[in-house]
């Protein structure tokens, strides 16, 4: 992804856009543009107009392809001398009735326009009878008929702006309305929604469920959902709880854990907020085939199986995960569905927010305490990552129409966000920030609100005027480094400052609180000696209560971790931190130090043999559970280099069999603890390339090898077979067929996809690109998502060239044809990127003639760009060693 087109606006420019008032907008507006997307001047246009909305929704589900709706809409209108659109995606209109005359409709398959002259000044009424497909993509009303035991199952899924490929509706954020749903399905389905159904009626084979009217909504946050489902229930805590799950998958739920971490968010999220949860019960589906992890429908929450489904029991961090994208979604129950954004470029603030306050709650109200580190490590590692690329952007952006709203949903709008959100809470204080967003629900609840509306309730809960810490934070993009300055004379420190640097392309330079912390070697331990709290801005800031302590070993600038900033060691402490990591007591220090040295690697100042070298020498005796992942993330990391740089090299070959080695070793050494062995032998499972660790894979497999303590189940039945297929191991195709016998669900299907497109085969290649490709394609999308994820591996680099000047060629034509949904799926898997001068130049010249692309698909080529000179890069360093 690339800010090219952001950049195209001036921020005065960006600003007045976002926050322009709608009738300003009014006056302005030309006739809606003959497309599938709204833009944001004609949503305000139409929002000048619209008032009191009222949706009565009336569907028929038969299970087959095809489902037929009503949608009676009601609204004040304050101006009825043009004409008015409402949004419905790809249907067949049957008829069109406004104020009680039937009408003809004029529809052009992407909105209904409504002529002047039948409009009123006042209260009108509009009913729109239609027909339409059911979605195969994830958005609208999807449709997946289960391959094990063929019943159908639907569900509803709208952001950003996809409800009217369900019904007719004002597709938009700040026209809010209330839902009354009917919906006539087959007698053994269940259906739910936003509200609990308030009467059941048999009508021969089926039955139609009637929901009462919701709460204001907007449409995104509304949902429906219908199947077969099979149903919990738990009555236990203050709000009423169900989950629900697919027949033939029920037996993988273990739904106590999933009430357990349900009934104590909602217990802190009420108290947290001082606003009672507002949706009277709280419902939680999984669902097949999902395009994210999961999405926030009011009272209805919708998760994607493959996520938080396991043939196994969950391990540790399988349920921690569990527990922070429930806490995630509970946030945005408040903080986007009862206050919801005007337009989509407040999106970031609802996922910066619930990512900051799912953290916090996984934290404070489950037995997960570490929740922070896990953050640091993951989330806020992808947002450095992402904001030190010249592709990176701001947190707060224009969105010129639907067509962007999802451009910069990336670690910037999530992990940046919320780490920005805690450094604001640093500055004002926990109970200030805290106070001033429950004066922000209060005061816009059932609203719309913008960033100006939060940022000035927590700047009057402060008495501080914001502005300038929004200027340097939102309005900015790019991160800074931060390194400390010290001298020392006769064993104490005479000088310290922080000196703080930015890069040219965004020279903005922040002010943020921060501790700094030195440290001395005792012994192998390496003790904490000082700790600053500090406040600096500027390039340089000076820390006093630094001066006089002991010259330290190791100096970390950001200590546990408060700012957002990448830390630059300096030399001592840098060669104290490769030699001491064993020494660090303080997990969270000793990810921080880890963190550094991979820094190191990227910068391409640390070769990338000197990290393997330290990871051997240091990762088999990691004791805690949430680093050990960080660090076997950065192994996994580290062997993807060896392999896109030179996979035959003496080195790659004789640092994989270590890295084998290593992960085999303490997979044994870990039986007895179900968490470390499982780790450790799926990075096993990761590492193996070499013939004698296919082998072994092949003889856990068959049961010719045993892991004492460990047991094959399906899903790592699948990933061995997955890992065998990639290298093309003898008789790896006829397991894929033996497997799939032997595993019929939707699951089992995606991994022997996933497998059998991996292989090494230029026809099997072949196929699948074409298949890909295919815009048309009836295979469902998850499929096909599933597809571009495996079809060129790292090591198949001879393979990936055979199509790669094709694939670039075809860009431009996909990107017209095949819609965001398809290309941020295709974007980040199909670029090609062989880590090769001829691969960077090849980019290099594709970004300089592909100006036209999207938004999001220019961002992903110069993205790509990038990682393969970083991939180079460290090449060269390691070869230079």
């Amino acid at each position: 992804m690339n800010t090219t087109a952001l950049r195209l606006l001036p921020l005065a420019i960006a600003t007045a856009l976002a926050f322009a008032p709608a009738t300003q907008a009014a006056t302005a507006a030309a006739p809606r543009a003959e497309n599938a997307f709204l833009s944001q001047a004609d949503a305000a246009a139409r929002a000048a107009r619209v008032s009191n909305v009222d949706y009565v929704l009336d569907f028929t589900l038969t299970g087959k392809e095809n489902f037929g709706g009503t949608t009676t809409l009601s609204f004040d209108l304050n101006d009825a001398s043009s004409p008015l659109t409402i949004d419905l995606d790809k249907a067949t209109v049957k008829s069109v009735t406004v104020n009680g005359k039937r009408v003809t409709p004029q529809y052009n398959g992407w909105f209904v326009t409504l002529a002047a002259q039948d409009l009123v000044k006042g209260r009108n009424t509009v009913a729109i009878v239609y027909e339409r497909p059911h979605s195969t993509n994830g958005e609208g009303l999807h449709r997946m008929v289960d391959p094990v035991d063929k019943r159908v199952y639907t569900y509803s899924h709208f952001e950003p702006a996809a409800a009217h490929q369900m019904f007719a509706v004002f597709d938009q954020p700040d026209l809010k309305g209330t839902y009354q749903v009917n919906v006539s399905v087959p007698a053994d389905w269940e259906v739910i929604s936003t509200t609990r159904e308030s009467k059941i009626e048999a009508n021969g084979d089926a039955k139609r469920w009637t929901f009462p009217k919701t709460k204001k909504l907007s449409p995104y946050n509304f949902s429906m959902h219908a199947g077969p489902y099979k149903k919990w229930e738990d009555n236990s805590g203050k709000y009423p709880m169900r989950l629900f799950a697919r027949q033939s998958v029920a037996a993988q739920i273990k739904p106590a854990e999933w009430f357990k971490y349900t009934k104590s968010g909602l217990a802190f999220f009420d108290d947290y907020f001082g606003v009672p949860y507002q949706f009277e019960k709280y419902d939680q589906i999984l669902v097949p085939d999902f395009l994210y992890g999961a999405m926030e429908n009011a009272g209805a929450i919708t998760f994607a199986e493959r996520g938080f489904m396991y043939k196994a029991d969950m391990t540790s961090d399988q349920r921690q995960n569990l527990a922070s994208v429930i806490m995630h979604e509970m946030a945005h129950q408040w903080f986007g569905d009862l206050v919801t954004m005007k337009w989509w470029n407040g999106l970031w603030l609802n996922e910066s927010f619930a990512s900051f306050m799912g953290t916090l709650a996984t934290a404070e109200s489950t037995e997960f305490k570490d929740a922070w580190r896990s953050f640091y490590s993951h989330g806020k590692q992808g947002a450095y990552v992402q904001d030190q690329s010249s592709t990176t952007h701001p947190i707060e952006v224009p969105v010129p129409s639907t067509q962007n709203a999802f451009d910069n949903i990336d670690a910037i709008t999530y992990s940046k966000g919320a780490s920005t959100l805690m450094q604001l809470r640093h500055l004002l204080g926990a109970d200030v920030f805290r106070k001033g967003v429950h004066n922000y629900l209060v005061k816009y609840q059932y609203r719309n609100a913008t960033l100006d509306d939060f940022i000035g309730s927590l700047g009057d809960a402060a008495g501080r005027d914001l502005k300038g810490w929004t200027r340097e934070w939102l309005y900015q993009p790019g991160v800074n480094t931060i390194a400390a300055n010290f001298s020392c004379s006769g064993g104490k420190i005479k000088s310290f400052n922080l000196e703080q640097s930015a890069s040219k392309q965004f020279p903005t330079l922040r002010e943020q609180r921060v501790q700094v912390a030195s440290f001395r070697m005792d012994g192998k331990q390496l003790k904490l000696d000082k700790n600053v709290a500090i406040i600096y801005k500027g390039a340089k800031t000076a820390v006093p209560g630094m001066v006089g302590a002991a010259c330290p070993d190791l100096v970390y600038p950001n200590f546990e971790d408060w700012g957002f900033v990448k830390v630059q060691l300096d030399k001592r402490s840098f060669d104290t931190a490769r030699a001491s990591l064993a020494g660090v007591d303080d997990p969270l220090l000793r990810a921080m130090l880890w963190q550094s040295l991979w820094d190191g690697v990227r910068d391409a100042k640390l070769p990338l043999n000197d990290f393997i070298t330290t990871a051997l020498n240091n990762a088999p005796h990691e004791q805690d559970y949430t680093l050990l992942g960080d660090v076997l993330g950065k192994v996994g990391a580290a062997k993807y280099y060896l392999t896109a740089g030179d996979p035959n090299s003496a080195y790659a070959q004789q640092a994989g069999r270590q890295l084998e080695e290593m992960a085999w070793n303490a997979a044994v050494a870990a039986k007895g603890n179900d968490d470390f062995q499982r780790r450790w032998f799926g990075t096993y499972i990761g590492m193996a390339s070499s013939r004698p660790a296919l082998d072994r894979l092949a003889a856990l497999l068959d049961g010719k090898q045993t892991l004492d303590g460990l047991t094959v189940n399906q899903d790592l039945r699948w990933s061995i077979i997955a890992r065998l297929n990639r290298f093309d191991y003898p008789g790896a195709l006829e397991l894929v067929k033996a497997e799939q016998e032997r595993d019929k669900s939707d699951s089992g299907q995606s991994a022997a996809l996933a497998a059998t497109v991996m292989r090494p085969d230029p026809a099997v290649k072949a196929e699948w690109l074409g298949t890909i490709q295919d815009t048309r394609t009836k295979l469902s999308f998850s499929k096909v998502r599933t597809a571009m994820g495996s079809l060129y591996p790292a090591e198949q680099k001879a393979l990936a060239e055979q199509t790669a000047d094709q694939r670039l060629a075809s860009l431009p034509e996909l990107d017209k044809s095949a819609g965001p949904v398809y290309m941020r799926a295709y974007g980040p898997s199909m670029i090609p990127a062989s880590c090769t001068p001829a691969s960077v130049k090849r980019l290099q010249a594709a970004s300089e003639k592909m100006k036209d692309l999207s938004a999001g698909t220019r961002r992903t080529l110069l993205g790509t760009l990038e990682d393969d000179q970083r991939c180079v890069a460290i090449k060269q360093a390691m070869t230079a060693k």
